[in-house]
């Protein structure tokens, strides 16, 4: 049990700091010239921690306990890029259906991020997680 909590506070870590990032800085341009007024002027931080909360939990179920298994941190890494995909792929594939003004670079991009956050999230929670089982180095 110890060992699937520190899973999931590196999971969570991990997707937090990078969508900060991300979300924040490096993206934050290319999203405001192709969707800005889809976007809020500030986030709505109580929808954001629920999905964290929850995207967290489905990256240590989906991805890490799987890879953990083999032990693997490659098989980790490819689960979460897996996850990544189908979660950020329905998202934002949703949107382009339905959305006026969301662009395909937009939905691109998004998908691109989701793809490379969760695997990176997967692999940081795995090695998180080998850690605490007291094994020093990740496969």
């Amino acid at each position: 049990m110890r060992q699937l909590l520190v899973a999931y506070a590196g999971a969570l870590l991990a997707l937090v700091a990078m969508d900060i990032l991300w979300l924040g800085f490096i993206a934050r341009p290319f999203y405001e010239a192709e969707i800005g007024d889809l976007l809020l002027p500030e986030p709505n931080l109580a929808a954001a921690a629920v999905f964290y909360l929850g995207y967290g939990a489905g990256v240590v179920f989906f991805a890490v306990r799987p890879g953990q298994a083999a032990p693997s941190a490659r098989r980790s890494a490819g689960l979460g890029a897996l996850l990544g995909a189908f979660a950020y792929g329905t998202y934002d594939l949703t949107n382009l259906a339905t959305l006026k003004g969301f662009t395909l670079s937009v939905a691109l991009v998004d998908m691109a991020w989701g793809v490379t956050i969760t695997a990176i999230s997967s692999l940081a929670a795995h090695g998180a997680a080998q850690i605490a089982d007291g094994r020093k180095r990740a496969s």
